[in-house]
Formats: structure tokens, C-alpha cells, sequence
């Protein structure tokens, strides 16, 4: 487990339960919390869950692995992965579990933009070097968790979770770790195409997180907000027709996917956590690759990039963004 964060703790916990053996690469407070208690899931179903961890925050301690699992925070990732080499062997498989579009998003897809980089994803390219991508399997998280306190998660709604392969099609390690996961008591689905999953996902959490973020309100009265969801919807259709030039093409309207959000409750947007903890939001993958996205394909994003100018600048103000010509 690369990142012990709420979800990074929810499928370690999980494999853990399930005879896999696992190791966590984390610092400070995570770090010495697994030390002293291994990963900790809790549910208001079901009593408190535990795994035994073997942790540390030096890659090379732990050595190659056959499965690394990246569930860290998008803006971590950059000064990260070029410390994950030790992790990684000939025929480890590295699985993403993180939110929005992934380095990897244009190997072989994506039509007249398959093969580029965004800077706004992988700035400089230093995660695909350090990464292969032949070695990346992508995975779309439909599940609800949060971090109650370091190394201890708690788990709200959702064990859905969707493969795929990076380069697309089926394989055999595809199906090995579908069947692993379903062993561990997820409930996975498999995918030839994992970038059409990963954009309608996005589809529905790259307005209500920066809305969130912004408003500090939760999603149902987000969605409660006759005016709020109207823009929602307009931004919902500039995106829609982005992924129909790139061949993820969305057939819903935004009431449907409205209709979804509504069904899940209440609840703090992953965004909102970390407003509210301090942390470095994950804007660019959620929001800034989007409008680079409209520029590339010619599709004009007025509503997108006005509320990625207004996200932008209040996590600004609170540190949680660089500022021009700053790292985070």
C-alpha cells in the first residue's frame, strides 16, 4: 500500500483479512500508528477490523512487491513515485485507486490525444518514468471512507470497485486480481475500456468537490440549490462533450447523475476533508485537466473554468495550491 490514507486503509484492511501480506509505505503520524496498530477499518455495521502491517517510510525496506496499490492524494504523487523503484519488479502490478484522470489516462486512447502529457497530471513526465505503464491497472473506487485518526478509517457506503487494464482489452492478471478483491470481500467489475469509467466518475465528482471545497456544504444541499445545480448541470454538459471527442461518450443527462448523488445522502466530498484538514486539494486532476482538455478538443468551458478559477484561488489563499511558479 502506497498511501494509508481512508481508502488506502479500507482495501488494506480488506487484503489484509483476506491472507494477503501486506506493507504500507507512510511517514509521520500514519507511519507510527500502523507500527503500533496495524490498519484499522471501522463501520457502523460491523465491529472494529484490523490487519497486520509491516511499515515503513523507506521503499527500500519493504522490497519488490506483486501488487502496489497507489491510493495516495494526486499532489503527492509527483515527489512520490521516483522514491517507489525498490516497490517495483519485473511483474509487480501497480494498481491506481486515486480520484480523477490518472498519468496514464492517454496511453492508447483518447483518439488525436492518445500518447500526451499533461502537465497538469505529470508535471515534468517524472511519474511515467518512474511508473510503467504496462505495469498499471486502473481502478475506479465507488465507496465512501474517511480518516477517523491516523491508521484508522472509517468506512460509510459503497465496496464497489472497477479494474481495467491501463493499455485497455482483458488479461489474465486482470481476471487474478478481480477474483482477489472479490475474495476479499469488494465487489469488483471488470473493464476493456477503464478510461470511460474513470471519466464518469468524473463526470459527477469534478463539480460538487470544488463546490464543496468552496462552500464547506455537504452534497445534499449542494444539490438541494436550485441555482447551484442548474450550473452544475451546464458544466456537466461541457464535459460530456469533451469525453465524446476523446471516446468516453456519457448517455445520461446531468438529472441522472444529479439522481445518483441524491440517493448517496449526506456526506463530506474527499475535497472537503481535506479543506478542513489542511491538506493540498486535488484540483488538477479533478478540474485543471478538464479545461486543458476543452482547449485540446475545441470545446469551449465557460462554466468549468470559472468555477476552476474560483477553487483555485481560494485554495490559494489558504495554502492548499500553489501559486504560480511554486511547487505545492
Amino acid at each position: 500500500m502506497v498511501g494509508a490514507g481512508a481508502i488506502g486503509l479500507w482495501l488494506g484492511v480488506h487484503l489484509g483479512q483476506a491472507g494477503c501480506r501486506i506493507s504500507a509505505l507512510a511517514r509521520g503520524a500514519t507511519l507510527a500508528a500502523l507500527k503500533q496498530h496495524g490498519m484499522r477499518l471501522a463501520s457502523s455495521k460491523e465491529p472494529l477490523r484490523r490487519a497486520d502491517v509491516r511499515a515503513s517510510d523507506r521503499a527500500e525496506e519493504l522490497g519488490v512487491q506483486d501488487l502496489v496499490i497507489l491510493s495516495v492524494k494526486a499532489p503527492d504523487l509527483p515527489q512520490l513515485a521516483p522514491q517507489m523503484g525498490p516497490l517495483i519488479g519485473p511483474d509487480t502490478v501497480i494498481m491506481t485507486a486515486m480520484n480523477g484522470v490518472p498519468w496514464w489516462f492517454f496511453e492508447g486512447f483518447g483518439g488525436e490525444l492518445a500518447g500526451q502529457r499533461y502537465e497538469s497530471i505529470d508535471p515534468g513526465g517524472g511519474i511515467a518514468r518512474a511508473l510503467p505503464t504496462r505495469q498499471v491497472m486502473g481502478a475506479v473506487v465507488h465507496a465512501s471512507c474517511s480518516v477517523s485518526e491516523p491508521g484508522l478509517a472509517q468506512h460509510h457506503f459503497g465496496r464497489r470497485l472497477v479494474l481495467g487494464e491501463a493499455a485497455g482489452g482483458s488479461s489474465a492478471r486482470l481476471a487474478a486480481l478481480g477474483a482477489l478483491l472479490d475474495q476479499a470481500g469488494l465487489e469488483t467489475e471488470l473493464s476493456e475500456c477503464i478510461q470511460r469509467e474513470i471519466w464518469f466518475k468524473l463526470w459527477g465528482n469534478m463539480t460538487v468537490n470544488p463546490i464543496s471545497a468552496l462552500t464547506g456544504a455537504t452534497t445534499d444541499l449542494i444539490m438541494d440549490d436550485d441555482l447551484l445545480r442548474q450550473a452544475i448541470s451546464g458544466m456537466m454538459l461541457e464535459a460530456r462533450e469533451i469525453g465524446a471527442r476523446l471516446g468516453a461518450p456519457i448517455t445520461l443527462d446531468p438529472e441522472d447523475r444529479h439522481a445518483v448523488t441524491r440517493k448517496l445522502g449526506r456526506f463530506k466530498t474527499s475535497m472537503l476533508q481535506d479543506v478542513e484538514a489542511g491538506k493540498a486539494i486535488e484540483l488538477d486532476a479533478l478540474l485543471t485537466v478538464v479545461h486543458e482538455l476543452g482547449l485540446r478538443t475545441g470545446v469551449a468551458t465557460p462554466l468549468i473554468d470559472a468555477l476552476l478559477g474560483m477553487a483555485r484561488l481560494q485554495a490559494r489563499m489558504k495554502g492548499l495550491y500553489p501559486w504560480p511558479g511554486k511547487t505545492a
